[in-house]
Parts: structure tokens; C-alpha cells; sequence
């Protein structure tokens, strides 16, 4: 006898008005609906995506920002679910996303047209498929945000922007011109902000050429930025952006910087102004002081502010800023500021390691620039349900442990995903529910699942770090190879029409 959930049912009389709902199909919904009260993570996850993922905001996207790019059988909204199936249940394979698509029936093309379609995409639609994606994460914060401590409380008030370049990597060699190179190769530069008081990474603006500097960059990122966080904003970098061109980007919207010295731009001392000491919460003494950075005939010059930090260990942490006030803006705060900015190294860690980046799908730099997007849009979403379990248990997200908080929602996707078909999943979340729904559900969902395994555990003895042994740097950008191809073949073309 076949089980109730798959039996076939005769049609029965129905109230006047009303429509027949098969028993199969009802108790397969109910089925499913059952499953999902023990699957709250997958539920939640569920619940994020379908506010980035909705077709229509992903169409519009995509013809927003396509250029030259087209659709046919397969569309972006498609391609997007087969991608995120693939680093969400197959550890990055998008083969077996691919294939379990075809013998669903719901991938429309050859497995290598959907290699294609993802070697062609756009940088614009990556780009922006994170700024907007995040933008809507962004609303879907608890309402009551909780800060995290790396910003002190005299800089609460600022928006603060870390900026770091990420080069993409681990790039395989599948082309044919590529498999002859040597070398490593280079998928791509990224310049990646992130906002340290909500913890996403709210912009990206990427180049196909992973050499790069990502100073060229900057213009764009700032102007990103500034259209999807409101100001006033204190722009955090390393030595890279101490020069007079780089912070006068950052300052011309009304913004405030704070970097990492570079002694390529020569500083001059107020001699008006004294010299203060102080020292940090570790106890390590340091000294701050008034003047210009650049020249005397230099028009950009600029009136800062730079504070030393003398550390027994390592060489002196030296920063500069515009913030002038010392009681409105402690020397402390300034140097733990600088310290949070290590947070966006953990991100592209957790988003190599974790999402994966470092397992790259596709082997042009569009198509990694697109999977970067797409690990930096994925981290943001866990970042949300790390926010609701951290402020259900009164911690901050820095203490829950994204990695182990990930772990168990893959577990749980998977499990949901072997037990109900997209049909269902698509019956049971069909209706997109507003911002505020989406909050009371996820603060509900997430109020009563908190695990003491996703606690972070914390070195209590850490070593120290010497220096890392001398390994071989040589590699090449992808986008040079080809490049360097598409010359030769053209002027081959016209040695042969001569």
C-alpha cells in the first residue's frame, strides 16, 4: 500500500464557491509545512532570499545594467538560483547545481551554454546584484541594532567605511589559451566596502585585471558609497590611500578619514601647537599632533591630525586624520577604530574559507568577479541571522561564530531541499512579505535556537606570528592573457587581408 502523502484521490464535492485542492497536493503541502517547523535557520535563510532573489527585482536588475549583454533561454533570475544552489548545497560545484537542474527540468540550456552565460556576465550586474541585494538586508536588520564594540561611542555617530582590495584567485585553467601558463592566475580586482555599524558589505567596484592597482578604484567605490549610506561617513584605510588625492575624495562630501601614514607624503608639524601623550587601553604609549600633510606649494595640502602608537613588538602604528577635536575625538577611539578595520580581513577570509571563494566557478574575471559578489551578498545574509541570534542571547555578533552558524544552516537547506520540491518550496513562500513580517518572523524564528557550540572561541594563548616563508609570487591576470590573444589574433587578421 502506498503511503497517504503519495496515494491518488478520487475528486469530491466542494462547498459552492469554493475550488477542489487534491488530498496529494494538500498533504504534501501540509508535509512540507511540518518539515519547516524543524528546519528555523532554513526557514530564515528562506526568508532573506526571497527578499534578494525576488525574479522581478533580479529582471530589473539585470536590464539596468546589462549593456550589451542578452538574454535568451536562460535568464539572469535562473542563473542566479543555479549559482546559489551550487555554494549553498554543492561546497561551490556549479556541475552538479547544473545537473540536478537538468534532470529537474528546470535548466532550459546545455550545461555549457550555463558556463557561458555565467563566462559573459556583465561587471555592472555584479556589482550592483551586491549594493542593491545588500541594500535590502540592510532593511531586514533588527530593529533595535545592536552596535558592535569595535566602533567606540564618539564615533557611533559616523557611518564608518573600511576599505580593502581583494584580488581574486584560484583560478583553473579551463580555457584552452590558459592551460599552457605556468603561472598562477588572477581573476579579477575587487575594492570592497564594508560598514562597520551594520557589519555588511554594502559595495563593490571590480576591474578584469587582477594587477591592478586598487587605487583606481576609489572614484567609484566613494561615489557607491555615498549614494547607500547616508553621512557622515569616516572613510578607514591603510597606508595605500595616504596621499593628498585619496583623501580629498574622501572629504569632499563632507566625510572624515582616518589612515594609515605613509611617509611617501611628507607631514610638517604645527610648531604652534604642543605635542600630547597619552596611552591606549593595552597600556602602550603614544603621541598625537598637529600639521600639515604635503608641501608648502602643494595647493592640496591639508591640516591633520597624527597620532603614533609606539608597540614594543612591531613598528610604530602611525595614523592621520581630519578629525581635529581631542575631546570630541579621543586619540583611544581613533586607534581602536583603526584596529576594527581588521574586520574586513575576516571577511574576505570567511568568504574564501567558508561561502566558498577559493573553489572558483567560472574561468574568465566576469564570471569570478560574479561568484565574489555573490560569497560578499551570501555573507551578508548570515551576517542578518547572526544579528537576531546575537541579540536574542544579549551578545554581539562579533561573539557568535559565522562559520558555525553557517555550518548548520547548509545542514538544514539541504535537508529541506532533499525533502520538498521547488514547487513547494515555491507554494509555501510565493507571497513576499513586507520588511516589518520579515522581522517579526526572524525574531521568532531565531529567539529560541541559540546553540553555546556557535559561541566564538577565543585564544586564550596566542602564539606569536613569525615571519611566513619566502613562496613563489609568479602569476598572471587572466584578463591579460586574453587580451594580449585578442591583439595577436587581430593583427594575424590583417596580415592575412593584406
Amino acid at each position: 500500500m502506498k503511503p497517504l502523502l503519495f496515494t491518488e484521490n478520487v475528486p469530491e464535492p466542494c462547498l459552492p464557491g469554493t475550488a477542489f485542492v487534491p488530498v496529494r497536493v494538500a498533504n504534501e503541502t501540509q508535509f512540507a509545512r511540518d518539515a519547516l517547523a524543524r528546519l528555523p535557520l532554513a526557514e530564515s535563510v528562506l526568508l532573506l532570499w526571497q527578499q534578494v532573489a525576488d525574479p522581478k527585482f533580479l529582471q530589473d536588475l539585470f536590464e539596468k545594467w546589462r549593456g550589451r549583454a542578452y538574454e535568451k533561454a536562460l535568464s539572469f533570475p535562473s542563473l542566479v538560483q543555479l549559482i546559489a544552489d551550487a555554494l549553498l548545497q554543492y561546497d561551490g560545484s556549479a556541475r552538479a547545481s547544473f545537473e540536478r537542474a537538468l534532470a529537474d527540468d528546470a535548466l532550459p540550456v546545455t550545461i555549457p551554454a550555463a558556463y557561458g552565460k555565467l563566462r559573459r556576465l556583465p561587471i555592472a550586474v555584479s556589482t550592483a546584484f551586491l549594493a542593491e541585494g545588500t541594500a535590502r538586508l540592510h532593511a531586514l536588520l533588527p530593529v533595535r541594532p545592536t552596535v558592535t564594540s569595535a566602533i567606540p561611542t564618539s564615533l557611533q555617530s559616523l557611518a564608518v567605511i573600511v576599505l580593502d582590495g581583494k584580488t581574486i584567485k584560484h583560478v583553473a585553467k579551463r580555457l584552452k589559451l590558459l592551460r599552457g601558463v605556468r603561472r598562477g592566475l588572477l581573476g579579477g580586482k575587487t575594492l570592497v566596502a564594508l560598514e562597520l555599524n551594520s557589519g555588511l558589505a554594502v559595495a563593490m567596484c571590480a576591474h578584469p585585471d587582477g594587477e591592478i592597482n586598487e587605487l583606481r578604484l576609489v572614484p567609484d567605490l566613494v561615489a557607491e558609497v555615498e549614494q547607500r549610506v547616508p553621512g557622515p561617513r569616516l572613510w578607514i584605510g591603510d597606508r595605500a590611500y595616504c596621499d593628498l588625492v585619496q583623501t580629498g575624495r574622501f572629504v569632499a562630501a563632507g566625510d572624515h578619514f582616518l589612515v594609515r601614514y605613509h611617509p611617501k607624503v611628507h607631514f610638517h608639524g604645527d610648531p604652534e601647537r604642543g605635542v600630547r601623550q597619552g596611552s591606549d587601553a593595552g597600556g602602550r604609549p603614544y603621541t598625537e599632533e598637529w600639521g600639515w600633510l604635503g608641501g608648502e606649494t602643494d595647493a592640496r595640502r591639508r591640516y591633520v591630525r597624527r597620532i603614533t602608537l609606539t608597540r614594543p613588538t612591531d613598528e610604530a602604528l602611525i595614523l592621520v586624520t581630519d578629525l581635529m577635536d581631542a575631546k570630541r575625538y579621543p586619540a583611544e577611539d581613533l586607534l581602536a577604530a583603526y584596529q576594527a578595520r581588521w574586520g574586513i580581513e575576516s571577511v574576505f577570509q570567511q568568504v574564501t574559507e567558508v561561502f566558498p571563494l577559493k573553489r572558483l566557478i567560472g574561468s574568465t574575471p566576469q564570471a569570478g568577479i560574479f561568484q565574489m559578489a555573490f560569497c560578499l551578498l551570501l555573507y551578508n545574509m548570515i551576517h542578518v541571522l547572526r544579528a537576531y541570534v546575537a541579540a536574542a542571547e544579549q551578545w554581539t555578533p562579533a561573539d557568535v561564530s559565522l562559520e558555525k552558524l553557517f555550518d548548520d544552516v547548509e545542514r538544514e537547506l539541504i535537508a529541506w531541499t532533499v525533502m520538498v520540491t521547488p514547487n513547494e518550496t515555491a507554494t509555501i513562500f510565493g507571497a513576499i512579505p513586507s520588511v516589518a513580517q520579515v522581522r517579526r518572523r526572524l525574531t521568532k524564528l531565531l529567539g529560541k535556537v541559540w546553540q553555546d557550540r556557535w559561541l566564538k572561541t577565543v585564544n586564550e594563548k596566542p602564539r606569536p606570528y613569525g615571519r611566513k616563508p619566502k613562496t613563489s609570487r609568479a602569476h598572471t591576470s587572466i584578463h591579460r592573457v586574453l587580451e594580449d590573444h585578442r591583439r595577436q589574433h587581430t593583427r594575424d587578421q590583417q596580415l592575412l587581408n593584406k
